[in-house]
């Protein structure tokens, strides 16, 4: 499909999992600011002289569940997608607030998929981004699947629920501009990609163990482990090659990132972002995962939220100095 080709990307990481505001980075592709790393120039004070000072309340703190804006630069034009929203509201407005996001220049919010930790904070996220806006600014657009279950949940001994999404209706009162879609198609003068149903094509990659999701017309629950409303997120980096944005890759990771070279017109894979869901999976699958990332060869890897402790490891042992883990309150410029 056409995608612009874009000179650089930056991402500001308002929710993750994790917190981690003084590693640097170890791969010189990535350019790692944000947390303690930046102290902020607004906390300049007269203390023996000019000094910045580092302010525990400009730390984010972490959260199960992922939001990152992400701004596409090509030349003087930039374009700046919010992808998901975190699990709460309290966490995204703390959060935004604390990283300093200009959330005035989000003009499209992206959901890569209907499960509350990535859903969660969509409408205060649509009403603080429009009221932050010039009055003669457009309204924020929303990008959702039309595909939203009632709930949905895990099958234990009994049926585990997790919260309901936001409705369209709420989204829309909220104040977004609604746009439904189940098909690839282009935004942001085409500079990013959202993609389709993303094809299962790995054996081991099998999506949520035990996923449910009910119907509020059957009043019953059904099996939904594959998560077919998931929808990944893409840019073509100038020189480089695709960089793919993934929510929890319950498709898969490398399935995400094979269909993304696919939709790029099979440019180089340059980077695979986000979650990768691999914190509860088998060994023998993490093993998988990492064999196959090594074929596809990307030379950033930024694996956040759900990818899980072990999975990391492994990357670190098996790419060295390929990974930037994803951090709440990072900056990360590409």
């Amino acid at each position: 499909m056409g995608l612009t080709e874009i000179d650089s990307l930056e991402i500001a990481v308002i929710v993750d999992n994790e917190l981690d505001p003084l590693s640097p980075s170890c791969n010189p592709a990535v350019k790692l600011g944000g947390g303690l790393k930046d102290p902020s120039e607004g906390a300049i004070i007269d203390r023996g002289g000019r000094a910045k000072e580092m302010r525990m309340d400009h730390i984010c703190c972490g959260a199960h569940g992922l939001s990152m804006m992400i701004t596409a630069i090509k030349g003087g034009s930039r374009h700046t997608v919010l992808f998901d929203t975190g699990p709460e509201e309290e966490v995204w407005q703390r959060n935004a607030h604390r990283i300093g996001a200009d959330i005035a220049a989000i003009e499209l919010i992206q959901l890569s998929h209907w499960h509350r930790d990535h859903s969660g904070g969509m409408l205060r996220a649509i009403r603080m981004i429009n009221s932050a806006k010039s009055a003669d600014a457009p309204p924020v657009i929303a990008d959702l699947h039309p595909s939203r279950p009632d709930y949905r949940g895990v099958m234990g001994p009994i049926p585990i629920s997790l919260e309901a999404d936001p409705t369209f209706d709420e989204v829309v009162a909220a104040g977004a501009t609604l746009v439904k879609s189940a098909a690839p198609h282009g935004v942001c003068d085409d500079m990013f990609l959202i993609s389709g149903e993303i094809p299962r094509r790995t054996a081991y990659e099998q999506g949520i163990r035990r996923g449910i999701r009910f119907s509020a017309e059957t009043n019953a629950w059904s099996d939904d482990p594959l998560i077919s409303d998931e929808r990944l997120l893409m840019v073509k980096l100038k020189g480089k090659g695709v960089v793919v944005f993934t929510g929890c890759s319950h498709a898969g990771a490398v399935n995400a990132s094979r269909h993304a070279v696919e939709l790029g017109d099979s440019a180089p894979l340059y980077a695979i972002v986000g979650g990768y869901h691999l914190a509860d999976a088998e060994r023998d699958t993490i093993d998988a995962t990492v064999k196959d990332f090594k074929s596809l060869g990307p030379k950033i890897l930024i694996p956040g939220h759900c990818t899980g402790w072990r999975a990391k490891c492994k990357i670190e042992q098996e790419m060295p100095g390929c990974m930037v883990p994803s951090f709440v309150g990072s900056r990360l410029a590409l």
